[in-house]
């Protein structure tokens, strides 16, 4: 039987001061953060793109419902005046790289994931051990990572999300113990429902099935765990998998690679 899901799981009270626009101070402009787990960025929007890059850790950026989750090497990119909050479940290391409207017209008019190049990478760590802004160095870096960006690949990828109180129960806590293996009877049981009444909510809700939903927040905690430098065996575990093997093919049906394949992507 799956342990009691506890209502006040993932109960964040970490709110993240926010950057004005006032703060801003030029069309290209690039900040870092290291920021606790259960911190919060509350709903906002500005006049600035944002290209979100975290060095370690996963971020998690809400959209209209939809949670866009961002291991590395992937960057999250966010249009101008767009409406968005964050979480981080774990602590995190990032770079947001602001881009004035003015400077927008080639980048995604939505919301996504961006696959970008490793000299992305390279460049972010460099302007973050080399904090001086006001050199021709420092914004000529920034004119290549918006260079960069323009041909950066664009991937959706996401999990979507929901306020409903009882499914939002149930996800968060699957975040939390991803390696639980509960059936979707035992999991109703939890919450006082019917397993009928649970997968119809599910489709209203996220529009796909509960195990398409886990088995896509197993890859992204797995692509985190990968840039880590977990090995396979210790990432099929972590995850519930009883052996390598069905984690190996879980991993390649959704990304195509195999995880090791994925991780030496990583090093390119």
């Amino acid at each position: 039987m799956p342990h009691k899901i506890n209502k006040k799981t993932l109960q964040a009270e970490n709110y993240t001061r926010l950057l004005t626009n006032d703060e801003i101070e030029a069309p290209l402009w690039i900040d870092f953060r290291d920021d606790p787990a259960l911190s919060i960025y509350p709903l906002h929007g500005h006049a600035w793109g944002e290209f979100v890059y975290a060095f370690n850790g996963v971020m998690e950026v809400n959209i209209d419902q939809t949670n866009y989750i961002t291991p590395p090497p992937y960057g999250l990119w966010l249009p101008p005046n767009l409406q968005h909050s964050g979480l981080n479940r774990t602590s995190v290391s990032h770079a947001t790289l602001y881009i004035h409207e003015s400077l927008c017209q080639q980048l995604p008019q939505q919301a996504g994931i961006l696959l970008t190049a490793p000299l992305v990478s390279v460049i972010l760590l460099h302007l973050k051990q080399h904090p001086i802004t006001d050199t021709a160095e420092h914004l000529r870096l920034l004119q290549v990572l918006l260079d960069q960006l323009h041909h950066a690949q664009y991937v959706a990828s996401y999990l979507p999300h929901t306020d409903h109180p009882t499914l939002k129960q149930i996800l968060n806590y699957l975040h939390d113990n991803p390696a639980d293996q509960s059936a979707l009877s035992e999991l109703a049981m939890q919450i006082n429902t019917t397993e009928r009444t649970l997968a119809r909510l599910e489709q209203k809700e996220l529009s796909m099935s509960l195990n398409e939903w886990r088995q896509r927040l197993k890859v992204m905690k797995a692509m985190s765990m990968l840039s880590e430098g977990k090995t396979v065996e210790g990432i099929a575990l972590d995850l519930g998998y009883a052996n390598a093997s069905a984690f190996i093919a879980m991993f390649k049906r959704w990304m195509e690679v195999t995880p090791d394949q994925f991780r030496r992507s990583l090093e390119v």
